[in-house]
């Protein structure tokens, strides 16, 4: 058996780049952004993997606004409590980090929420992307706001 065999992750192709999709066999652990020089084309193995590869497809061509992925989420109270709440925000819609400080009843913890929301394992499933600025433009997204901004427009225009 390989290095890469032993592995719980794959990669995939989007149109925000390559994402790195992991798992522990229990449910989804994380879906980031690939960084310069990581490997890129490491096929999904086994139906958690395979699911998730799917769901991140569909949402991406618009046809799914909600996922059905088990996940595995691993954080502090808080963390877990801020990722909770940006799960219950709908699909194409957007809040403040206050909006979500008031949701987990922690209404003066704004920056705790923003960095709360930055450390977030699971991008576009827990989807922080849909936490925005007070001014209504994107802001802070551990992505990058350009990203932020593909993935708003494209549940926007999927609505």
């Amino acid at each position: 058996m390989s290095e890469l065999d032993r592995l719980h992750f794959c990669t995939m192709e989007s149109p925000v780049g390559p994402l790195r999709i992991e798992e522990d066999g229990m449910g989804i652990t994380a879906v980031t952004y690939l960084d310069a020089g990581e490997r890129v084309g490491i096929a999904p193995r086994g139906a958690l993997q395979k699911q998730a590869v799917k769901e991140l497809e569909q949402y991406f061509k618009g046809t799914r606004k909600e996922f059905d992925l088990p996940l595995s989420m691993k954080g502090t109270e808080f963390q877990l409590d801020d990722w909770t709440a940006l799960m219950q925000i709908p699909y194409g819609e957007t809040c403040s980090y206050q909006d979500i400080a008031i949701a987990i009843g922690k209404p003066n913890a704004c920056r705790a929420v923003g960095m709360a929301n930055h450390v977030n394992p699971i991008s576009i499933i827990v989807p922080c992307h849909r936490v925005i600025g007070k001014n209504g433009r994107p802001a802070g997204y551990g992505g990058g706001l350009e990203k932020q901004a593909y993935l708003l427009e494209l549940e926007k225009n999927n609505k």
